[in-house]
């Protein structure tokens, strides 16, 4: 739980507000905010518009969803080989809680060029920056890769990403031994375990550690199809609540929470809860006819409690590394391309990702790098006006 300390005079901070894939956040750089984690935490919250019980944000610079409650802050390497160091904050919107337990896939794609505007990173003068991150809550490197011209980073493009309404240029992103390998992959030793859950008795599950910790389960544990959208899903408040059971089980095998109220309180952010079905066809967000011989499996996940609208990036990550590897539930579900690229539907349209997984002489599986692609721009740039907190 967050700790406040004493209040704090008016004040304002440099920020940029990015969109990174099918999320927007304010970014930070880190030499900008107070050294007091709690104090600094403290203005986040109140930058973001939270805890607001009114859902809606009003006062802040938030969306009022899981999409859009969100903080980057972003500073030089202390990582040997890396060009940026990067800490990603999930902001409740009720409540004045920051999860900075895992990563956000989708704003990855916006550090590095956020980190090129700022001078963090000298900008080539035409063809592609190469920026190596540390993400620091995970202890990962992400390789961005950001199209320049003119010594400036390109963000107009032709890269349709579905769930954004707008092209822009492709970033492509290689998350780099997103896993570990062994055990930490698996952190309960199993492909496959069985979860007490009240409410739904014994859930088959898989329980990955590869992005961020991921559940996945059938959809018709939660007596769903997979074609769902968010209005489907995100006006019954007994399915949120079974959902949010059963991630909090899941945070406990995994070792992630002690108990699992304690994970519902203080750990909203991670493990992300998904559910997984065979191919079948279904009508995306936009109005589009998704055709089932076009994706090799269903996905949806939930993200801070709500259904998300399209498919968080690291849950894309979970998704290509589980579904390379047989005895897993996503596996057994998802017809698997060759190469280990594996496109998948969500709400907001279909995705592909690709996992290059191998087995090690010790028969361990280790994930040498997930690769996708998303797009990014900056939205506004200037200061945020944070009242006394």
């Amino acid at each position: 739980m967050t700790r406040f300390p004493p209040p704090v005079r008016p004040c304002r901070i440099p920020a940029c507000l990015m969109r990174g894939g099918t999320s927007k956040g304010l970014f930070f750089l880190e030499q900008d905010l107070p050294d007091d984690p709690d104090l600094r935490d403290r203005l986040l919250i109140r930058a973001v518009g939270s805890p607001d019980p009114y859902r809606q944000h009003m006062d802040g610079l938030g969306g009022a969803t899981s999409s859009t409650s969100k903080v980057v802050l972003v500073g030089p390497s202390t990582h040997p080989g890396c060009d940026v160091n990067y800490r990603f904050g999930a902001v409740a919107v009720d409540r004045a809680v920051i999860d900075w337990s895992g990563n956000c896939g989708n704003l990855s794609a916006a550090v590095a060029p956020f980190a090129l505007h700022r001078g963090l990173v000298r900008v080539p003068r035409d063809g592609v920056a190469v920026v190596r991150i540390w993400q620091a809550d995970i202890r990962k490197v992400i390789v961005a890769h950001i199209p320049v011209a003119d010594g400036a980073v390109v963000e107009d493009g032709d890269f349709q990403l579905d769930g954004v309404a707008f092209p822009g240029a492709e970033i492509r992103l290689d998350f780099l031994d997103p896993a570990g390998d062994g055990e930490a992959l698996f952190p309960t030793g199993h492909r496959r375990d069985t979860l007490s859950v009240a409410g739904l008795g014994n859930v088959d599950a898989t329980l990955i550690n590869a992005g961020n910790p991921t559940v996945f389960v059938h959809a018709d544990t939660l007596g769903l199809t997979g074609t769902e959208l968010q209005r489907d899903v995100n006006g019954q408040p007994k399915l949120l609540a079974r959902a949010e059971a059963l991630r909090a089980a899941a945070a406990v095998a995994m070792g992630l929470a002690p108990t699992a109220d304690e994970a519902t309180r203080n750990r909203p952010h991670t493990p992300k809860l998904a559910y997984v079905a065979a191919p079948a066809p279904y009508v995306a967000s936009d109005g589009r006819q998704i055709v089932a011989g076009e994706v090799d499996l269903l996905v949806r996940i939930f993200s801070m409690g709500p259904l998300h609208h399209a498919m968080t990036g690291t849950g894309a990550v979970a998704i290509a590394v589980a579904a390379a590897i047989p005895g897993t539930l996503v596996h057994e579900v998802a017809r698997v391309n060759a190469g280990g690229r594996v496109c998948f539907g969500h709400p907001s349209g279909t995705l592909t990702a690709g996992a290059d997984a191998q087995i090690d002489a010790a028969g361990n599986w280790v994930i040498r790098q997930v690769s996708m692609s998303r797009s990014a721009r900056r939205l506004m740039d200037g200061q945020v006006f944070i009242p006394a907190v």
